[in-house]
């Protein structure tokens, strides 16, 4: 285990910046508002209230659209601000405890990164020709465009060659050069479409040089605890269990739930992962959820299993969206927030209380970063799970039916957060009809 000692107590509050401030579309040296970065720091006193330790930064650095094409590493995107702005944001943060990681697109670049222009102008012979896979037509010369490696078919983003020494000893001087400014950690964006042990070497290099540094890899199928073992990085992000959330609520299938967290306990065992219901990639929880209502529910599991909880901006209010395959499609679940809080519609009130009392009674029970679960009570429209490590525990009841249902509760006594009627006669509670309680 690599993990820094301080991430047992994160709680991240994910924002995406460039929708967050209304920044334009694409990339401009003019853009209509200056010093957008600067429009975060209203928030961070609300990131505090809300519960969270921490700000997971979408893209911050110039790119030419949506930050995951980035062409300048060490700029602040001009859409966003300065680099004066960057540190301002910084200082305001760590003085109110809050951490940053920032969001690095590694795997591949924008079109305009200057490494890739220079062998647009240069030919084969340009020094950066090894930094992506290339495939150049007989007798290229300087101005000749070769083919190359993309992003998933995505010709504007143009994959590096993580083969090159020269691209990790680039990674490594950006990651340090931000880690320098007053950011603690990464999140690796596309960490699956590198290799493994460029990670390895990379993460190696600048945890020699910052040893407190936090790395997640965004990881969405496959074998997520050999990627964490053989990249060197703390975790990733537990895309399965996001699934099995969402999935079991609209179909009224808690085995696909309990399934998941059966392998969701497996990884803990090596790693705590990046647990959410939501982020800036996929449909908003309230809206893919076909009954709102049970956003309570999705919330309740985050926060009572074992791993690194994120918030995405909104969910905490509510907020709807839906993600569509198509050019714009991110748009509806990365929107503008207003200039303050006080600006909020008093609609998201309850669901920003529930937040409130669900990331306080996990600030309570730290434990809760490596906890696993045992089912006690196993249906299709009600689950009882208890989450322990050691000798600390809770129990978790969530009910989906349209009745009140009574469950054992293995010794609990004290409802701590929801509502259920404990028996202690016959050591189970009555759960509401559409309920949830987590018991001590």
């Amino acid at each position: 285990m690599n993990e820094p000692e301080w991430v047992q107590h994160a709680i991240w509050w994910q924002v995406y910046p460039l929708g967050f401030t209304g920044a334009e579309k694409s990339a401009t040296q003019e853009p209509a508002a200056a010093h957008r970065l600067l429009d975060l720091i209203p928030w961070l006193d609300y990131a505090v209230e809300l519960g969270t330790s921490g700000l997971a930064l979408g893209p911050v650095f110039t790119s030419e659209t949506h930050g995951y094409d980035t062409t300048d590493y060490f700029t602040i995107d001009p859409r966003l601000g300065t680099l004066e702005d960057f540190d301002t944001l910084v200082a305001e943060a760590a003085g109110r405890g809050l951490r940053i990681i920032l969001d690095g697109v590694f795997n591949h670049t924008g079109r305009s990164f200057a490494p890739f222009q220079q062998v647009l102008a240069q030919g084969p012979d340009a020094p950066t020709a090894a930094w992506f896979s290339l495939d150049w037509p007989d007798g290229a010369g300087p101005g000749v465009e070769p083919g190359y490696r993309d992003f998933e078919g995505h010709h504007h983003l143009v994959a590096l060659n993580h083969e090159e020494p020269a691209v990790a000893d680039f990674v490594v001087e950006v990651m340090e050069y931000w880690l320098g400014r007053g950011a603690d950690g990464w999140r690796l964006d596309a960490a699956y479409a590198a290799p493994s042990q460029f990670w390895a070497g990379v993460t190696r290099r600048v945890r020699a040089a910052y040893p407190d540094a936090y790395f997640v890899g965004e990881y969405i199928h496959g074998d997520y605890a050999a990627a964490v073992r053989t990249g060197g990085i703390d975790s990733t992000t537990q895309y399965e269990l996001w699934k099995a959330i969402w999935s079991s609520l609209n179909d009224a299938n808690f085995y696909e739930l309990a399934a998941a967290l059966e392998r969701h306990d497996a990884l803990l065992d090596a790693f705590a992962p990046l647990t959410f219901i939501g982020n800036h990639d996929v449909t908003r929880i309230a809206s893919k959820l076909e009954d709102p209502a049970l956003v309570e529910h999705a919330a309740v599991v985050l926060f009572t299993v074992g791993g690194t909880p994120s918030v995405y901006y909104g969910d905490e209010q509510g907020y709807r969206g839906i993600k569509a395959d198509r050019a714009g499609g991110d748009d509806d679940v990365r929107p503008l927030f207003p200039p303050s809080p006080d600006d909020l519609s008093p609609i998201g009130h309850p669901v920003f209380a529930l937040h409130q009392e669900l990331i306080g009674l996990r600030r309570r029970h730290a434990w809760l970063h490596r906890a696993t679960t045992t089912m006690l009570h196993l249906s299709n429209e009600v689950l009882a799970y208890r989450t322990a490590l050691g000798p600390d525990a809770l129990v978790v009841l969530l009910n989906l039916s349209h009745e009140a249902r009574r469950v054992g509760i293995a010794g609990a006594s004290s409802v701590l957060a929801g509502q259920a009627a404990v028996d202690d006669g016959t050591d189970s509670a009555l759960v509401p009809a559409r309920g949830w309680a987590v018991l001590g």
